[in-house]
């Protein structure tokens, strides 16, 4: 199975790396010399997906600006004159996404792959029989930041469950998924959080990565292999104001 699609959310105010975003978008903060948005539209190509839908609200002009600069993968941009969450930008843009399963990718999530692309392990651990959608998890001990109490327990065989009060579970939302339409079937109308989604599809057929194998296998859950982070502020720069980062031509992508 190969998806040639992918929803990347843009649109969040960025409020997390404020004073960084008071004038620009935060998928447009430079990290290693390129915007955020640019190295995960790389990824995004390197492992097929011809198309990406992004959506954008806060300094819209700015992100319609950078991604004109591109030319691969296709780009389709959705303002958002109202911010729809992330649930509902995702079930807006269905109908550019397809009837096939499709990545979506947070904005401002960066990672580096290992051997095998981490995308390409979402592609691996999807099976379209028995589950509607793929989450990629991080082990939190192995992020140089604060995790908060974690995000999900994963059980042997790759099945989530949230945290529970109190709890200190040891795996946190990566922000990579591969899901199918069906997972957004029963969702409201308007705004709405893909944790509505997930947290109705775990007692139903998801899933999230690393699993491990069939259950008749009993292996272990395979170790990550890449190194990950997500935008929040000190993560990416010092605490700095900035306006819209120095356009440098994105790559491989550019015209």
């Amino acid at each position: 199975m190969t998806a040639h699609t992918a929803m990347l959310l843009a649109a969040g105010l960025g409020t997390r790396m404020r004073p960084l975003t008071d004038r620009t978008a935060k998928p447009l903060l430079p990290l290693g010399g390129r915007a955020l948005i640019d190295h995960a539209l790389d990824r995004l190509a390197e492992v097929g997906v011809k198309t990406v839908v992004v959506n954008a609200h806060w300094q819209a002009e700015q992100v319609a600006g950078h991604l004109a600069m591109r030319c691969e993968p296709r780009i389709i941009l959705r303002p958002e004159a109202v911010l729809l969450e992330t649930g509902g930008s995702v079930k807006a843009a269905l109908d550019l996404l397809g009837p096939q399963p499709f990545f979506v990718v947070n904005g401002d999530a960066f990672w580096v792959d290992g051997p095998r692309p981490a995308l390409a392990r979402l592609v691996d651990a999807f099976d379209g029989n028995t589950i509607d959608g793929v989450l990629l998890v991080h082990r939190s001990f192995q992020v140089s930041a604060d995790v908060g109490l974690g995000d999900f327990v994963v059980d042997p065989w790759g099945m989530p469950r949230r945290r529970r009060e109190r709890e200190v579970v040891p795996y946190i939302y990566a922000g990579l998924q591969l899901i199918t339409p069906a997972l957004l079937v029963d969702s409201p109308d308007g705004a709405f959080s893909m944790n509505q989604v997930w947290d109705g599809a775990m007692v139903n057929r998801f899933s999230v990565y690393p699993p491990s194998a069939a259950p008749a296998a009993r292996s272990p859950p395979p170790r990550d292999r890449a190194a990950w982070t997500d935008g929040t502020i000190g993560r990416h720069a010092p605490r700095r104001a900035a306006g819209p980062p120095p356009s440098r031509g994105p790559t491989p992508g550019s015209c």
